[in-house]
């Protein structure tokens, strides 16, 4: 079977995805700094599954260079993923060494070689200003769409929103790559796709505060730990759709045969990938499913005002990505919190440390 590189392979998506490739009988090989804490977890089932490892640092063009095999797909996954990186100065510059100039050398790595080009990027790139401007009417525990943006719908933000807004540095250093990869694609004819990926959400995540939420709450429900609403009222009624990490590995794995099969037909194009308004949930709701499947209550601060960049309502517009690929996602946002407790339950004495 074809070579697949990962860069980011131990994170979340990362990892998840080259789990699933192994199984399918691909080789894989995986390239990733190991700074986060918990990517150690990833690693040790990655190579127990028999992927390749390199330590190293996207941001060393150099690292890159001595990867000598031959590849059939680049997968983009390596990222600083939190929103709030950058968002009071500190940080700014290896958010925007990792986010930007890091993927700048992955593109170029794969234009030397060939290699079609699988980037991962965000729902962040859609102005928060934007979104927050449109027309909301609160529920008892929801704020719901109703009308006022351009590209926006009650089905959810789909690809033809406006950008001209502002979206933090994170936002922007995901949307600057996007820029320079649909350049690659076209001027150089490398084959490329891209994901615009809204909250992706299960098992192996190590998530915190600032970047994988769901799985942050329904830790700290698990373990017993104070949670606090932010922002729009302190009510907890902001709302995001939940996509289930097997629902993306099971885009990608269509995309990965989409680019073998007719590479020439992606030229940087770019697919939104989220739960969609079928697998959304508020703050408010998500805490009461986790009291539920946790059995657990905790207490719930409140705070009034909202953070740097922060949206009251995303939802994702899937549009063409499922004409495509045939693709659609399969599991309920109760699914992946379900998910989600049943894996802290079965790693509780390893994940305690990392994920509170």
């Amino acid at each position: 079977m074809p070579r697949i590189l990962i860069t980011g392979g131990c994170g979340f998506i990362g990892s998840s995805l080259a789990s699933e490739l192994l199984c399918l009988g691909y080789q894989v090989t995986v390239i990733d700094n190991l700074s986060r804490r918990g990517s150690e977890l990833n690693l040790s089932r990655l190579l127990a599954m028999g992927a390749e490892f390199h330590k190293s640092d996207t941001c060393d063009p150099e690292a890159l260079d001595k990867l000598n095999d031959s590849f059939s797909c680049l997968i983009e996954c390596s990222a600083e993923p939190s929103v709030l990186s950058g968002a009071v100065g500190d940080g700014a510059r290896s958010l925007l060494n990792v986010n930007l100039m890091g993927a700048v050398n992955s593109f170029e790595w794969a234009r030397r070689r060939s290699v079609p080009v699988i980037f991962f990027s965000s729902s962040r790139v859609y102005p928060y200003d934007r979104l927050n401007a449109c027309h909301y009417r609160e529920t008892e525990t929801r704020f719901e769409f109703v009308d006022g943006c351009s590209g926006v719908t009650q089905a959810g933000v789909s690809v033809s929103m406006p950008l001209d807004g502002v979206r933090s540095l994170y936002g922007a250093s995901k949307l600057s790559a996007e820029l320079i990869l649909r350049e690659y694609a076209l001027q150089y004819g490398l084959p490329a796709i891209i994901n615009r990926c809204g909250v992706v959400a299960g098992p192996w995540q190590m998530a915190r505060e600032d970047q994988g939420v769901f799985t942050f709450w329904a830790a700290r429900h698990y373990f017993r730990l104070p949670l606090q609403y932010i922002g729009f009222g302190g009510n907890g009624h902001q709302v995001r759709d939940l996509l289930h990490i097997q629902d993306l590995v099971d885009l990608v794995v269509r995309q990965v045969a989409a680019l073998r099969d007719r590479p020439s037909d992606f030229r940087g194009d770019i697919y939104n990938a989220g739960g969609s308004i079928r697998s959304s949930l508020s703050l408010r709701e998500a805490t009461e499913i986790c009291r539920r499947l946790t059995g657990h209550e905790v207490s719930t601060a409140s705070r009034i005002e909202a953070r740097p960049s922060d949206v009251i309502w995303y939802v994702t517009d899937n549009g063409p990505t499922g004409k495509v690929f045939g693709w659609e996602p399969k599991r309920s946002a109760e699914v992946v919190l379900q998910d989600i407790v049943a894996w802290i339950k079965d790693n509780a004495s390893l994940l305690k440390e990392i994920l509170v």
